[in-house]
């Protein structure tokens, strides 16, 4: 039935932009559908929204991503912490793609370039609220590779003892309480 009437709709309409959009409305299946990544779009948003809070927006980015373009120098555990503020950068551009900048490092003008796929976070400096991203499959499984590396070298160095910490204890310790009951101010003149 509903091929007949679709074929009646064919030859009851003539116009070719109707029969046209609505064969490409059927001919696609969600399998073929793919969108973008949201992830620029968030980044964005949470940015406008950090900067109309008054505060300044920091992005955690993931520096071991070879085109990541930040100075080396600053990069603590393979990440590095930038903040965006508009005082802080000049020629600020970003895209669906990358995002580019400038900014100074004691006193010197350096360029930065990073793809979105290396930063992991952008949050407010003050407070901590903002959004962290998922690392994509890929992302993950050339992050467990280099997981692994860094356990074989821990593990070959001196014995096998480099790197590892003692098991975490299931109760946290109480925080000591101050000598003489409540704790108070101080007026330092």
């Amino acid at each position: 039935m509903a091929a007949t009437g679709r074929h009646l709709f064919f030859r009851l309409c003539r116009s070719t932009a109707v029969v046209v959009g609505l064969l490409a409305v059927e001919d696609v299946s969600m399998a073929d559908f793919t969108m973008t990544s949201n992830q620029p779009y968030l980044l964005r948003a949470v940015y406008e929204w950090i900067l109309d809070n008054h505060c300044t927006p920091h992005l955690l980015v993931d520096a071991s991503d070879e085109r990541v373009q930040v100075p080396r120098e600053h990069v603590r555990d393979g990440q590095i912490v930038l903040n965006i503020t508009p005082s802080a950068v000049g020629q600020f551009h970003w895209d669906n793609d990358h995002i580019e900048f400038s900014a100074r490092f004691a006193g010197v003008a350096r360029s930065m370039w990073i793809p979105m796929s290396a930063v992991r976070a952008i949050y407010a400096r003050e407070n901590g609220e903002g959004m962290a991203f998922a690392l994509t499959d890929a992302q993950a499984a050339a992050a467990g590779e280099h997981d692994d590396d860094r356990e074989e070298r821990d593990t070959s160095s001196e014995a096998g003892t480099a790197g590892k910490m003692p098991p975490p204890d299931d109760e946290p310790t109480p925080p000591a309480t101050p000598i003489g009951g409540r704790p108070r101010l101080k007026v330092v003149k």
